[in-house]
């Protein structure tokens, strides 16, 4: 082969391309030579340039490198008054660039076959700088030249700098140009030879270029380790390898996912699945609540199979069956029909299913794709984990809500068995717990998108709101079990490995009950009797409670009730019984058929005014018609008050904004705050400080922000509380 027979775009744009896997790597294969002339020398662009010449310097082809360094103000500064020779500050500047830092695997793989190319002669490279009469400046000219043993050359040229962010992230485009190519395109191709044969040789006006030995002999010393790795773009990209074959493949058919006509993705999500290709398929979606994480997800799925010609098995995991069951519905729509696994699935062979698509895939060509949607504790199980095992194709890993497999339980099972990784989640961080995220990142990869709920907002993506902070109070028995609990807390206090204190298992069971006092102030209720009165009239309105007791003041007049009664309970009571609302819970106890027809009927209003929930609305379901929201299930954990606000703002017709009444508790009324002793005020600062975090997260973004801050001003001055002291959370507290 030559590179006539490879097929070549005139132009490569990063953000719809995958560069690398299309245009490198196809070409240097079938190079002999490989001439570049680039941005700043560093050891990532190394890296970067690294990419398809392997194949090509196995079978004795030679590259030639251009390189500038990065001088700093401080280094031209010294050229120009003479305090140093200019060679010897620009080899200072280059020898700067390598770093000393542990890379990941592949990176340091290609440094070391770096390093043993220019050790054996294979690679040269020089260093080219810029002067003129005003002075010493830097080559930015990028241009590249890839010659085969016919004299067929491809030459291109354009803004793309050879580093991991411009191959991925930032939107990067190259002009390529092509020797057998028109006449327009054979000229260009001559120019730019001529153009790197002048500045290899030093030929080139105001460039000059220059040889560092002692640059070449850092690299070596510094990455040259063992024995080349010449396989190391066909480890790094299996897809390529698998794409090419699929290229010859007779079967034109897709029988994997596609995105369906109907679907128009976002820039935004475009750009977030064309950076997770650049990422060789793997890294995180950080996306808000209600932006289109799903069909962000689904998307890059298609792309996979699309590049493997759907030689791929796909897993997708989610945290709870509601959620399962919410990604079928749109998984059916892009041209997969899901094996659906867990303990109530409607398909009740499902194991059986789950069997015959992983044997079915070794010998069916029509059968090579599948995908298998479960929840997180079905993941786990024995039967699921020997049937992944068996997988011959690649793996696709899909994660949603993927901050819960931070967990030790679940981190033992992210292993090397899924070739390519997608973990979906708007707060990937884990609340008090960063040995927890720090393995998710080492697994899953870096962010591909970070879209923020500000940004949605500011796009138009999710509505605005309203914030209306309510404050409430711990009654004079939930203040005393409060202080004792605290006092109790703080004798459990204990040190871990890096010498912050943390609470022992004791201490985290008193912090839970804690936080269930709090929960369940017994004010929440008479705060919302008067709170919801505006909108008994109303609909699409959610009430989210905490999963706590609360104690009952009509229970005296039942002798057979104990007196502790479910917040949920309670709310559902004054909603339906006091004020004669249509009204209905949404929790685990409701089977999916329920709450379909409650969503359904919720979203039309005519005979469901309100949805008083629990915990289970915390993650991924969809109710965009929410309007109204009272949040009396307070949190500490970003996480989840983030994730509660997210359901809330999702759009829907007739929705201009959303309007949100958050319970704020506080131990005491701030009147009395000064009449405290310092012992006592230390003990109510933890809940204090935790309630204001989140007031200022929730105002800070929302249409009237003076609400919320007019209230963390009256609490700061009255507990005498720095803006920098305010902290998401203190090692007593626990999340409620």
């Amino acid at each position: 082969m030559s590179l006539q027979d490879v097929a070549v775009k005139s132009e490569y744009r990063s953000l719809i391309d995958n560069v690398v896997q299309e245009f490198y790597l196809p070409l240097l294969k079938e190079a002999c030579s490989y001439k570049r002339a680039v941005g700043f020398f560093s050891s990532s662009s190394l890296v970067e340039l690294s990419k398809g010449i392997a194949t090509m310097a196995y079978n004795g082809g030679k590259i030639q490198i251009v390189a500038s360094p990065y001088l700093s103000d401080d280094d031209i500064d010294a050229i120009k008054r003479g305090y140093a020779e200019r060679n010897t500050v620009i080899e200072h500047a280059v020898l700067r660039q390598i770093t000393g830092e542990q890379l990941d695997y592949f990176s340091m793989e290609r440094l070391n076959l770096l390093a043993s190319l220019i050790a054996d002669g294979v690679m040269d490279i020089q260093i080219a700088y810029t002067e003129d009469k005003t002075g010493i400046g830097m080559y930015h000219e990028k241009m590249g030249l890839i010659e085969d043993a016919n004299g067929n050359t491809v030459a291109f040229s354009g803004s793309m700098n050879e580093s991991a962010t411009a191959m991925s992230i930032n939107y990067e485009t190259i002009d390529v140009f092509r020797s057998w190519g028109d006449q327009n395109e054979a000229d260009r191709v001559k120019l730019k030879k001529a153009a790197f044969c002048s500045i290899w040789n030093d030929c080139e006006p105001n460039i000059h270029v220059l040889q560092f030995p002692s640059i070449s002999e850092a690299l070596i010393k510094k990455y040259r380790r063992s024995a080349p790795n010449f396989n190391i773009d066909q480890e790094q990209f299996p897809a390529y390898t698998l794409r090419k074959k699929a290229l010859t493949s007779s079967r034109h058919k897709a029988v994997g996912p596609r995105i369906p006509q109907d679907v128009s993705l976002h820039e935004y999500q475009k750009e977030a699945i064309a950076s997770w290709v650049g990422e060789n398929y793997c890294g995180i979606f950080d996306m808000a609540t209600g932006t289109g994480k799903t069909f962000t997800g689904l998307g890059a799925i298609s792309k996979l199979s699309e590049d493997l010609d759907d030689r791929l098995a796909v897993i997708i995991v989610c945290p709870y069956q509601h959620l399962v069951e919410q990604w079928v519905e749109d998984i059916v729509r892009f041209n997969m029909k899901p094996i659906i696994g867990y303990s109530s699935s409607s398909q009740k062979d499902w194991k059986s299913r789950l069997e015959k698509a992983v044997r079915d895939q070794k010998i069916r060509e029509d059968k090579s794709f599948f995908c298998f949607v479960c929840t997180n504790a079905t993941f786990t199980n024995a039967f699921v984990q020997e049937q992944i095992n068996k997988i011959r194709t690649p793996i696709l890993l899909v994660v949603d809500e993927a901050h819960n497999f931070g967990a030790a339980s679940y981190t033992r099972l992210l292993d090397d068995r899924f070739t390519y990784r997608l973990a979906l989640s708007a707060t990937l961080e884990r609340h008090r717990d960063e040995e927890g995220t720090a393995l998710l990142y080492n697994f899953f990869g870096k962010k591909c998108i970070v879209y923020s709920l500000e940004r949605a907002i500011k796009e138009d993506k999710l509505t605005p709101y309203k914030y209306y902070p309510v404050v409430v109070h711990l009654n004079e028995e939930e203040l005393s079990s409060y202080e004792q609990l605290s006092y109790e807390m703080a004798k459990c206090l204990i040190k871990d490995k890096s010498g912050n204190f943390k609470l022992n298992k004791h201490g985290e069971i008193l912090a839970l009950r804690r936080a269930r006092i709090v929960a369940g102030a017994s004010e929440k209720l008479d705060a919302l009797r008067e709170k919801i009165v505006p909108y008994i009239h109303d609909n699409n309105i959610l009430v989210y409670c905490g999963a706590t007791n609360v104690n009952d003041e009509m229970g005296s007049l039942d002798e057979s009730y104990d007196g502790d009664i479910r917040q949920i309970e309670a709310v559902t009571r004054i909603l339906g019984n006091e004020f004669g609302m249509s009204v209905a819970q949404f929790t685990s106890r409701e089977n999916m058929e329920t709450r379909a027809i409650i969503k359904e009927q919720f979203q039309r209003g005519d005979r469901l005014q309100a949805i008083v929930a629990i915990k289970c609305l915390d993650e991924g379901v969809n109710i965009p018609g929410i309007k109204t929201a009272f949040i009396l299930a307070s949190t500490t954990n970003p996480k989840e008050y983030i994730q509660r606000r997210g359901r809330v703002l999702r759009k829907a017709p007739n929705k201009p904004y959303a309007v949100l009444y958050d319970f704020v508790t506080l131990p005491r009324p701030l009147d009395s705050v000064s009449a405290l002793t310092k012992e006592q005020a230390q003990r109510d600062i933890s809940l204090v400080k935790n309630e204001l975090s989140r007031v200022k997260e929730f105002g800070r973004l929302s249409q009237n922000p003076m609400d919320a801050n007019n209230l963390i001003w009256e609490i700061q001055e009255a507990y005498h509380i720095a803006d920098d002291t305010i902290e998401e959370d203190d090692p007593e507290n626990g999340s409620y």
